[in-house]
Protein backbone atom coordinates (compact mmCIF):
# COMPACT_ATOMS: atom_id res chain seq x y z
CA UNK A 1 0.00 0.00 0.00
CA UNK A 2 1.35 3.59 -0.84
CA UNK A 3 2.00 5.60 2.29
CA UNK A 4 -0.99 8.04 2.95
CA UNK A 5 0.44 11.61 2.12
CA UNK A 6 1.15 14.00 5.15
CA UNK A 7 -1.22 15.25 7.70
CA UNK A 8 -0.52 18.81 6.81
CA UNK A 9 -3.48 20.13 5.33
CA UNK A 10 -3.72 20.10 1.32
CA UNK A 11 -2.29 23.02 -0.62
CA UNK A 12 -5.53 24.70 -2.62
CA UNK A 13 -4.42 23.03 -5.86
CA UNK A 14 -4.79 19.14 -4.80
CA UNK A 15 -6.95 17.00 -3.86
CA UNK A 16 -6.48 13.15 -2.48
CA UNK A 17 -8.53 10.22 -3.20
CA UNK A 18 -8.42 6.37 -2.04
CA UNK A 19 -8.61 4.03 -4.58
CA UNK A 20 -9.31 0.26 -4.61
CA UNK A 21 -6.86 -1.43 -6.25
CA UNK A 22 -6.97 -5.22 -6.08
CA UNK A 23 -10.44 -7.65 -4.89
CA UNK A 24 -9.78 -8.96 -1.71
CA UNK A 25 -10.48 -12.92 -0.98
CA UNK A 26 -11.99 -12.72 2.26
CA UNK A 27 -10.30 -10.31 4.81
CA UNK A 28 -9.37 -6.75 2.88
CA UNK A 29 -5.79 -5.18 3.88
CA UNK A 30 -4.75 -1.81 3.65
CA UNK A 31 -2.94 -3.42 0.38
CA UNK A 32 -6.39 -3.37 -1.52
CA UNK A 33 -5.86 0.69 -1.26
CA UNK A 34 -3.79 3.41 -2.78
CA UNK A 35 -4.04 7.10 -1.67
CA UNK A 36 -3.47 8.92 -4.70
CA UNK A 37 -3.12 12.77 -4.55
CA UNK A 38 -3.73 14.88 -7.75
CA UNK A 39 -5.34 18.13 -9.04
CA UNK A 40 -8.17 20.15 -7.60
CA UNK A 41 -11.27 20.02 -9.61
CA UNK A 42 -12.53 22.55 -10.95
CA UNK A 43 -16.44 22.52 -10.65
CA UNK A 44 -18.28 23.62 -14.74
CA UNK A 45 -21.21 25.11 -14.86
CA UNK A 46 -24.05 23.35 -12.62
CA UNK A 47 -21.97 21.74 -10.52
CA UNK A 48 -20.10 22.73 -7.09
CA UNK A 49 -16.57 22.34 -5.51
CA UNK A 50 -17.03 20.39 -2.21
CA UNK A 51 -14.19 19.85 0.92
CA UNK A 52 -15.14 17.08 2.79
CA UNK A 53 -15.00 17.23 6.52
CA UNK A 54 -16.58 14.00 7.23
CA UNK A 55 -16.67 10.36 6.16
CA UNK A 56 -18.91 7.32 6.88
CA UNK A 57 -17.23 3.81 6.63
CA UNK A 58 -20.33 1.29 6.64
CA UNK A 59 -19.71 -2.78 6.16
CA UNK A 60 -21.44 -2.55 3.28
CA UNK A 61 -18.64 -1.13 1.37
CA UNK A 62 -16.58 -4.38 2.28
CA UNK A 63 -19.53 -6.28 -0.16
CA UNK A 64 -19.08 -3.53 -2.85
CA UNK A 65 -15.18 -4.49 -2.98
CA UNK A 66 -16.06 -7.58 -4.85
CA UNK A 67 -17.27 -6.39 -7.41
CA UNK A 68 -19.57 -2.78 -7.07
CA UNK A 69 -16.07 -0.45 -6.83
CA UNK A 70 -14.42 0.03 -9.60
CA UNK A 71 -10.71 -0.71 -9.76
CA UNK A 72 -8.42 2.16 -9.81
CA UNK A 73 -11.21 4.73 -8.92
CA UNK A 74 -12.45 6.73 -5.94
CA UNK A 75 -14.45 4.80 -3.53
CA UNK A 76 -17.67 6.24 -2.64
CA UNK A 77 -19.66 6.73 0.37
CA UNK A 78 -22.20 8.50 2.25
CA UNK A 79 -19.99 11.78 3.19
CA UNK A 80 -20.53 15.23 4.55
CA UNK A 81 -18.88 18.02 2.38
CA UNK A 82 -18.69 22.36 2.50
CA UNK A 83 -19.11 24.16 -0.72
CA UNK A 84 -15.43 25.92 -1.19
CA UNK A 85 -16.49 27.08 -4.71
CA UNK A 86 -20.07 27.01 -6.46
CA UNK A 87 -21.14 27.75 -10.18
CA UNK A 88 -24.95 25.89 -9.24
CA UNK A 89 -27.17 28.31 -7.58
CA UNK A 90 -28.47 25.85 -5.54
CA UNK A 91 -25.49 25.42 -4.03
CA UNK A 92 -23.97 28.77 -1.93
CA UNK A 93 -21.11 28.68 -0.75
CA UNK A 94 -20.57 27.92 2.83
CA UNK A 95 -23.31 25.39 2.18
CA UNK A 96 -22.70 22.06 4.34
CA UNK A 97 -24.33 19.00 2.51
CA UNK A 98 -24.43 15.25 2.21
CA UNK A 99 -23.71 13.21 -0.56
CA UNK A 100 -21.81 9.79 -1.75
CA UNK A 101 -18.41 11.10 -3.46
CA UNK A 102 -16.37 10.00 -0.40
CA UNK A 103 -13.56 8.70 0.31
CA UNK A 104 -11.41 11.78 -0.91
CA UNK A 105 -10.98 15.18 0.15
CA UNK A 106 -12.43 17.01 -2.29
CA UNK A 107 -15.37 16.44 -4.90
CA UNK A 108 -17.20 18.30 -7.42
CA UNK A 109 -21.06 17.74 -7.11
CA UNK A 110 -24.44 18.81 -8.96
CA UNK A 111 -27.25 19.47 -6.87
CA UNK A 112 -29.66 16.30 -7.54
CA UNK A 113 -26.60 14.52 -6.36
CA UNK A 114 -26.64 15.86 -2.47
CA UNK A 115 -28.87 17.10 0.45
CA UNK A 116 -28.70 20.08 2.06
CA UNK A 117 -28.29 19.75 5.69
CA UNK A 118 -30.21 21.51 8.36
CA UNK A 119 -28.81 23.35 11.35
CA UNK A 120 -30.50 22.11 14.66
CA UNK A 121 -28.95 23.83 17.80
CA UNK A 122 -27.13 21.59 20.02
CA UNK A 123 -26.80 18.65 17.62
CA UNK A 124 -23.52 17.75 16.24
CA UNK A 125 -22.63 17.94 12.30
CA UNK A 126 -21.22 14.37 12.57
CA UNK A 127 -24.51 13.51 13.97
CA UNK A 128 -25.77 13.57 10.19
CA UNK A 129 -23.68 10.66 9.75
CA UNK A 130 -24.86 8.65 12.66
CA UNK A 131 -27.93 8.84 14.32
CA UNK A 132 -29.57 11.03 11.77
CA UNK A 133 -27.96 9.58 8.74
CA UNK A 134 -27.73 6.68 6.91
CA UNK A 135 -27.51 4.75 10.12
CA UNK A 136 -30.11 6.27 11.89
CA UNK A 137 -32.47 6.06 9.74
CA UNK A 138 -31.81 2.16 8.50
CA UNK A 139 -33.14 1.45 12.40
CA UNK A 140 -35.90 3.99 12.16
CA UNK A 141 -37.07 2.50 9.36
CA UNK A 142 -36.39 -1.42 10.36
CA UNK A 143 -38.45 -0.46 13.68
CA UNK A 144 -41.25 1.74 12.05
CA UNK A 145 -41.83 0.39 8.49
CA UNK A 146 -40.73 -3.26 8.65
CA UNK A 147 -41.08 -4.25 12.03
CA UNK A 148 -43.99 -2.28 13.23
CA UNK A 149 -42.96 -2.06 16.34
CA UNK A 150 -46.12 -1.94 18.58
CA UNK A 151 -45.34 -0.29 22.65
CA UNK A 152 -44.10 -3.26 25.19
CA UNK A 153 -42.79 -5.13 22.40
CA UNK A 154 -39.42 -7.24 23.05
CA UNK A 155 -37.24 -6.44 20.48
CA UNK A 156 -33.56 -8.23 19.69
CA UNK A 157 -30.94 -7.27 17.64
CA UNK A 158 -27.92 -8.51 15.89
CA UNK A 159 -24.72 -6.75 16.20
CA UNK A 160 -25.65 -4.16 18.91
CA UNK A 161 -22.86 -2.49 19.37
CA UNK A 162 -22.52 -1.12 16.12
CA UNK A 163 -23.97 2.39 14.17
CA UNK A 164 -27.46 0.55 13.40
CA UNK A 165 -27.37 -1.61 16.70
CA UNK A 166 -26.88 1.19 18.90
CA UNK A 167 -29.43 3.55 17.20
CA UNK A 168 -31.61 0.51 17.24
CA UNK A 169 -31.87 0.43 21.05
CA UNK A 170 -31.53 4.17 21.10
CA UNK A 171 -34.82 4.66 18.96
CA UNK A 172 -36.38 1.58 20.31
CA UNK A 173 -36.55 2.89 24.07
CA UNK A 174 -38.08 5.99 22.79
CA UNK A 175 -40.55 4.46 20.66
CA UNK A 176 -41.88 2.03 23.79
CA UNK A 177 -40.33 -0.78 22.94
CA UNK A 178 -40.64 -3.32 26.21
CA UNK A 179 -36.87 -5.58 26.73
CA UNK A 180 -34.21 -4.58 24.44
CA UNK A 181 -32.28 -7.62 23.80
CA UNK A 182 -28.31 -7.53 22.17
CA UNK A 183 -25.52 -9.71 20.37
CA UNK A 184 -21.99 -8.30 20.41
CA UNK A 185 -18.33 -9.63 19.60
CA UNK A 186 -16.87 -9.05 23.45
CA UNK A 187 -17.62 -8.83 27.15
CA UNK A 188 -16.86 -4.99 27.31
CA UNK A 189 -19.31 -4.51 24.92
CA UNK A 190 -22.05 -6.04 26.01
CA UNK A 191 -21.19 -4.28 29.63
CA UNK A 192 -21.03 -1.21 27.66
CA UNK A 193 -25.08 -2.01 25.79
CA UNK A 194 -26.00 -2.50 28.72
CA UNK A 195 -24.35 -0.06 31.26
CA UNK A 196 -24.52 3.46 28.22
CA UNK A 197 -26.97 2.29 25.61
CA UNK A 198 -30.12 0.94 27.14
CA UNK A 199 -30.33 -2.48 26.29
CA UNK A 200 -31.58 -5.15 29.47
CA UNK A 201 -29.52 -8.02 28.77
CA UNK A 202 -26.59 -8.58 26.02
CA UNK A 203 -24.86 -11.50 25.53
CA UNK A 204 -20.89 -12.13 23.43
CA UNK A 205 -21.52 -14.59 21.26
CA UNK A 206 -18.39 -16.04 20.56
CA UNK A 207 -19.36 -17.84 24.40
CA UNK A 208 -21.53 -20.58 22.69
CA UNK A 209 -24.41 -21.11 20.31
CA UNK A 210 -26.31 -17.91 19.57
CA UNK A 211 -29.27 -19.95 19.96
CA UNK A 212 -28.82 -20.87 23.76
CA UNK A 213 -27.71 -17.06 24.83
CA UNK A 214 -30.46 -15.82 22.93
CA UNK A 215 -33.02 -18.80 24.59
CA UNK A 216 -31.58 -17.87 28.38
CA UNK A 217 -31.79 -14.05 27.65
CA UNK A 218 -35.59 -14.48 26.58
CA UNK A 219 -36.95 -17.60 27.27
CA UNK A 220 -40.64 -16.83 26.84
CA UNK A 221 -39.15 -15.28 22.94
CA UNK A 222 -38.86 -12.13 21.32
CA UNK A 223 -41.51 -10.23 19.01
CA UNK A 224 -39.16 -8.69 17.06
CA UNK A 225 -35.75 -8.68 15.44
CA UNK A 226 -33.56 -6.33 14.34
CA UNK A 227 -30.81 -8.45 12.00
CA UNK A 228 -27.31 -6.89 10.62
CA UNK A 229 -25.60 -10.27 10.23
CA UNK A 230 -27.38 -12.81 8.67
CA UNK A 231 -26.28 -16.74 9.13
CA UNK A 232 -26.51 -18.57 12.79
CA UNK A 233 -27.46 -14.71 14.06
CA UNK A 234 -30.54 -15.40 11.59
CA UNK A 235 -31.34 -18.85 12.57
CA UNK A 236 -31.61 -17.79 16.15
CA UNK A 237 -33.97 -15.46 15.44
CA UNK A 238 -36.06 -17.75 13.82
CA UNK A 239 -35.92 -20.17 16.48
CA UNK A 240 -36.72 -17.67 19.54
CA UNK A 241 -39.54 -15.82 17.74
CA UNK A 242 -43.10 -15.82 19.05
CA UNK A 243 -45.49 -16.49 16.88
CA UNK A 244 -46.83 -13.31 14.30
CA UNK A 245 -43.36 -11.74 15.38
CA UNK A 246 -41.85 -9.90 12.75
CA UNK A 247 -37.57 -9.82 11.63
CA UNK A 248 -36.30 -6.32 9.80
CA UNK A 249 -33.25 -7.66 7.86
CA UNK A 250 -30.68 -4.40 7.38
CA UNK A 251 -27.69 -6.62 6.20
CA UNK A 252 -25.54 -9.26 6.97
CA UNK A 253 -21.69 -8.79 7.79
CA UNK A 254 -21.25 -12.24 9.03
CA UNK A 255 -20.51 -13.50 5.51
CA UNK A 256 -18.96 -10.14 4.22
CA UNK A 257 -15.35 -11.52 4.53
CA UNK A 258 -15.80 -15.08 3.80
CA UNK A 259 -15.23 -16.61 0.56
CA UNK A 260 -18.33 -18.78 1.50
CA UNK A 261 -21.65 -17.40 2.78
CA UNK A 262 -22.83 -19.20 5.83
CA UNK A 263 -25.28 -21.48 4.95
CA UNK A 264 -28.64 -20.16 5.28
CA UNK A 265 -30.81 -20.88 8.06
CA UNK A 266 -32.04 -24.59 8.84
CA UNK A 267 -35.59 -23.47 10.27
CA UNK A 268 -36.78 -21.02 7.55
CA UNK A 269 -39.79 -23.07 7.05
CA UNK A 270 -40.92 -22.21 10.61
CA UNK A 271 -41.72 -18.82 9.02
CA UNK A 272 -44.87 -20.46 7.50
CA UNK A 273 -45.95 -22.56 10.68
CA UNK A 274 -45.93 -19.78 13.22
CA UNK A 275 -46.57 -17.01 10.96
CA UNK A 276 -43.39 -14.89 11.50
CA UNK A 277 -42.69 -12.09 8.95
CA UNK A 278 -39.47 -11.26 8.02
CA UNK A 279 -38.36 -8.87 5.61
CA UNK A 280 -35.23 -7.04 3.80
CA UNK A 281 -34.51 -3.75 2.81
CA UNK A 282 -32.19 -0.95 1.32
CA UNK A 283 -32.51 2.30 2.96
CA UNK A 284 -32.55 4.09 0.02
CA UNK A 285 -36.09 3.29 -0.81
CA UNK A 286 -37.02 5.00 2.35
CA UNK A 287 -35.87 8.77 1.73
CA UNK A 288 -38.95 10.27 2.13
CA UNK A 289 -38.98 9.04 5.86
CA UNK A 290 -35.86 11.41 6.48
CA UNK A 291 -37.76 14.29 7.80
CA UNK A 292 -39.70 12.25 9.96
CA UNK A 293 -36.54 10.99 11.42
CA UNK A 294 -35.62 14.72 11.80
CA UNK A 295 -38.99 15.49 13.45
CA UNK A 296 -38.68 12.59 15.88
CA UNK A 297 -34.85 12.93 16.84
CA UNK A 298 -33.75 16.22 16.76
CA UNK A 299 -35.88 17.26 19.85
CA UNK A 300 -34.55 14.09 21.78
CA UNK A 301 -31.06 14.80 21.23
CA UNK A 302 -31.78 18.44 21.83
CA UNK A 303 -33.24 17.44 25.06
CA UNK A 304 -30.35 14.49 26.19
CA UNK A 305 -33.19 11.66 26.05
CA UNK A 306 -31.14 10.34 22.51
CA UNK A 307 -27.44 9.64 23.32
CA UNK A 308 -25.03 10.02 20.38
CA UNK A 309 -22.92 6.72 19.66
CA UNK A 310 -19.95 7.32 17.75
CA UNK A 311 -15.80 6.17 17.39
CA UNK A 312 -14.47 9.04 15.17
CA UNK A 313 -11.22 9.05 13.90
CA UNK A 314 -9.00 11.88 13.18
CA UNK A 315 -7.61 12.23 10.21
CA UNK A 316 -8.54 11.48 6.23
CA UNK A 317 -4.83 9.56 6.01
CA UNK A 318 -6.75 7.40 8.71
CA UNK A 319 -9.87 6.67 6.76
CA UNK A 320 -8.33 3.04 5.16
CA UNK A 321 -7.61 2.36 9.20
CA UNK A 322 -10.92 3.27 10.28
CA UNK A 323 -12.52 0.71 7.75
CA UNK A 324 -10.86 -1.88 8.75
CA UNK A 325 -10.84 -1.18 12.25
CA UNK A 326 -14.60 -1.42 11.89
CA UNK A 327 -14.79 -4.91 9.83
CA UNK A 328 -12.66 -6.06 12.74
CA UNK A 329 -15.17 -4.64 15.57
CA UNK A 330 -13.10 -2.13 16.66
CA UNK A 331 -15.75 0.53 17.14
CA UNK A 332 -18.65 1.57 19.14
CA UNK A 333 -21.90 2.32 17.33
CA UNK A 334 -20.74 4.35 14.20
CA UNK A 335 -17.69 4.52 12.84
CA UNK A 336 -16.38 7.91 10.94
CA UNK A 337 -13.66 9.72 9.76
CA UNK A 338 -12.94 13.72 10.61
CA UNK A 339 -11.00 16.07 9.02
CA UNK A 340 -9.60 17.54 12.31
CA UNK A 341 -11.41 16.96 16.02
CA UNK A 342 -12.83 20.45 15.50
CA UNK A 343 -14.72 19.17 12.04
CA UNK A 344 -18.20 19.75 14.71
CA UNK A 345 -17.56 23.50 14.91
CA UNK A 346 -17.24 24.51 11.31
CA UNK A 347 -20.83 25.13 11.47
Amino acid sequence: MNQPPSTTPATPTTAVAVHQVARPDGFPTADHFRFVEGRLPTPEQGTALVENVYWSVDPYHREMMDGAFALNAPLEGRTIGRVIESRAPELPEGALLLHRHGWRTHAVVRPDEVRLLPSYAGVPLSAHLGILGGTGLSAYVALTRIAQLQHGQDVFVTAAAGGVGTATARLGRLLGAGRLIGSAGSAAKVAHLTEHVGYDIAFDYHEGPIVDALRAAAPDGVDRTVDNVGGEHLEAAIDVSRDHARIAWVGAIGQYNSPEPPPAPRNLFDLVGRSIRLEGFLVRDYQHVQQELYDFAVPHIQSGRLGLDATVVTGFDQIVNAFLGMLRGENVGKMIVAATDQADQAR
